[in-house]
């Protein structure tokens, strides 16, 4: 079905990060590397990316990607 399928958030502390989520929705990472953690919370991916630019703009840390009909 379309929709919604992953969310990627750029983080300047993937450590802190990854703390936060796992707290947040009580569930460890599928995936769990220094390039990348991926987090399955309801059949959807919450993905944390380390590559956080130093002054980046706010809003502009997370890019959502869609499932759609061909």
């Amino acid at each position: 079905m379309p929709g919604l399928r992953t969310v990627i958030y750029k983080v300047s502390d993937l450590e802190k990060a990854k703390d936060w989520y796992r707290h947040a929705f009580q569930t460890s990472p599928y995936f769990d590397q220094p390039f990348y953690v991926g987090f399955n919370i309801g059949g959807y991916e919450l993905g944390l990316d380390p590559n956080e630019k130093p002054g980046a703009v706010k809003g502009d840390n997370a890019v959502a990607y869609w499932d759609v009909a061909d």
